[in-house]
């Protein structure tokens, strides 16, 4: 943890801790994970955090048009740009485990090298443009990712990733989050840009 950086003194919340909307929002977690993840402990001071992150992730995934794999494209893509390194970590498992994205693309999206695949690559490159214009792509530049064989609706999904990705990885940057043991294979171990 940096010097330079605010570390809120909110306690993560536990089933002892918890009041009876935190304690069901946790028991919610805990039967579609199989765990609580430190991640929903600390956002879960403020259910609405929590409540809001939870139904945006899960419209992401439902609406988004994005295939399991792309859909973790975009989820590591920004959590890199982001420097979260706890959602790094988390969506680089859900990416291997589960979602079944090559590790080739994940890790090159996490090291900062050129990602395999074109439409794999237009994706990261335009989450990317996404992100860092604050959603103000140039025509052209969306042009080229509705050329490589994504929609309109896809733009406006990503700008639904970045709403989860702000709640969360801004979430863990003041909270410092510890990578749960869960994620602790794909753990950075430095400070990602």
């Amino acid at each position: 943890m940096s010097n330079n950086t605010y570390s809120i003194g909110l306690q993560p919340v536990t089933s002892e801790t918890a009041n009876e909307k935190q304690k069901a929002i946790l028991e919610k977690a805990q039967k579609a994970n199989g765990m609580i993840p430190n991640m929903y402990r600390n956002m879960v001071n403020l259910p609405g955090l929590q409540e809001t992150y939870d139904l945006g992730y899960q419209k992401f995934r439902s609406e988004s048009g994005f295939s399991p794999a792309e859909q973790e494209v975009v989820f590591v893509t920004l959590s890199v740009d982001n420097g979260c390194n706890y959602c790094t970590a988390a969506h680089s498992f859900i990416a291997d485990k589960m979602s079944k994205t090559p590790e080739a693309v994940t890790d090159a999206i996490r090291e900062g090298k050129e990602v395999p695949g074109e439409k794999y690559a237009a994706l990261v490159k335009f989450t990317k443009i996404m992100n860092r214009s604050k959603g103000n792509p140039s025509p052209a530049e969306a042009q080229e990712f509705l050329d490589a064989g994504f929609d309109e609706k896809q733009i406006l999904a990503i700008i639904l990733a970045q709403s989860v990705k702000t709640i969360s990885n801004y979430s863990n940057h003041i909270f410092h989050t510890e990578v749960d043991d869960a994620f602790s294979s794909r753990k950075v171990e430095e400070n990602v840009n």
